[in-house]
């Protein structure tokens, strides 16, 4: 989303002679564009922690994510410059707890690792070029994503050697993230996450659901199996009854 922002540079790291504003500096990030921008920052959110929960393959304690959140990356003490707001962020190597904003002198220096930005038709142009910019040559995000919930515009860059380099697509048009170790791919008009050998990410219901129709499915098999069963020894039955004494006999049936 849009704030102001100084385009001077700030200081990466904090001045000891500098009076430091309060590290739980409360976000100022504006309301976001739409229902499907809102539901879109929602759903990453949910997929990239339910990713790296405790107890998954997966699983990480120092992963911090968030969205349309305020950065300030000023020790200036000034929250009208040297902020930004990236609609959905990835921390890696960091304590996971809640947080009023990131503020980066109060967190060792570290910027996020992964940024996406939902491009609209106010921010579109800010979100190429500006921010872009800004990530890029300032804060050095390993990884920046922008997607469109409107046009599905999609595009994605890692930085190598100090500059961005678009991602190559794969033949899905999904893009890998080696931040998150998956694909971000488009399914039914949002983005979502996919493994490495190309299966959708769920969220946990979805996984819920999975498991509930798994099961389901199971039960149904053995109920199948065990009808066909019954029916093949009902079959033999009747065949049994169809044979002369001397037959039962041969075959050793009293």
């Amino acid at each position: 989303m849009i704030n102001q922002a100084s385009k001077a540079i700030a200081p990466l790291l904090p001045d000891d002679s500098i009076p430091f504003p309060p590290d739980d500096l409360w976000s100022d990030e504006p309301p976001l564009e739409s229902d499907l921008h809102r539901d879109q920052i929602d759903l990453l959110i949910r997929l990239i922690r339910w990713l790296f929960r405790s107890g998954s393959s997966t699983g990480r304690t120092d992963v911090y994510v968030a969205g349309n959140l305020t950065v300030h990356y000023s020790p200036n003490q000034k929250k009208s410059e040297f902020f930004r707001g990236p609609d959905v962020f990835v921390v890696l190597g960091t304590d996971n707890h809640p947080r009023r904003s990131w503020t980066v002198w109060h967190e060792g220096g570290k910027y996020p690792n992964v940024i996406v930005e939902l491009l609209s038709d106010s921010t579109a142009v800010v979100d190429r070029g500006e921010k872009k910019a800004l990530y890029q040559s300032v804060w050095r995000v390993p990884e920046y994503f922008w997607f469109d919930p409107m046009t599905l515009e999609f595009q994605g860059f890692s930085l190598l050697q100090g500059e961005y380099q678009p991602i190559q697509p794969h033949p899905q048009g999904w893009l890998w993230s080696h931040e998150l170790g998956c694909y971000l791919g488009i399914s039914d008009r949002v983005l979502r996450l996919f493994s490495n050998n190309g299966q959708l990410l769920p969220l946990p219901e979805e996984e819920a659901q999975q498991r509930a129709e798994q099961a389901e499915q199971r039960a149904e098999q053995a109920e199948q199996a065990l009808q066909q069963e019954r029916e093949q020894r009902q079959q033999l039955l009747a065949k049994l009854q169809t044979l002369s004494p001397e037959q039962r006999r041969s075959l050793g049936i009293d």
